[in-house]
């Protein structure tokens, strides 16, 4: 399988979070509102994927009809990603905060792995998996000092 697209949305995607949570405190401090900032960000957001999904996609919105109703909480995580970095990325800087953010994220997916969790398949806990997640954790302490 090639995974070198994957891979290297993935690292796009990750360039983007490191710049969003700064862009979105500026929004936030510009406007006076964390919320109104992540709304903001969302509403731009929601206007982009509509012209890709037009211009691209066009899937049908009733075949979201059968979506179980946890996976409708996706939006959810990433409003409450998007507030808490515009309130958190000015007061501990951008690298603690994404550091932070990893180390919960990768804790949390260790979890879902080893349950099988949200249809995922199961990816059993090991020794391997507890270590870097240590080494994370570590660096979280590292970048925090």
């Amino acid at each position: 399988m090639n995974l070198l697209i994957p891979v290297l949305l993935t690292l796009i995607a990750g360039v983007g979070v490191a710049v969003q949570a700064p862009t979105n405190a500026a929004l936030a401090r510009t406007s006076g509102s964390t919320i109104l900032a992540a709304l903001i960000s969302f509403a731009v957001g929601t206007l982009v994927l509509a012209a890709v999904w037009l211009a691209v996609d066009r899937t049908a919105p009733t075949a979201a009809r059968g979506v179980p109703a946890w996976a409708w909480l996706g939006g959810l995580y990433g409003a409450t990603f998007v507030t808490a970095a515009a309130y958190a990325a000015p007061r501990l800087g951008v690298a603690s905060m994404l550091m932070i953010a990893i180390a919960s994220q990768l804790a949390m997916a260790v979890a879902i792995d080893h349950f099988g969790l949200f249809g995922v398949r199961a990816e059993p806990i090991s020794a391997a998996r507890v270590l870097g997640l240590m080494l994370v954790i570590g660096g979280v302490i590292l970048v925090r000092r």
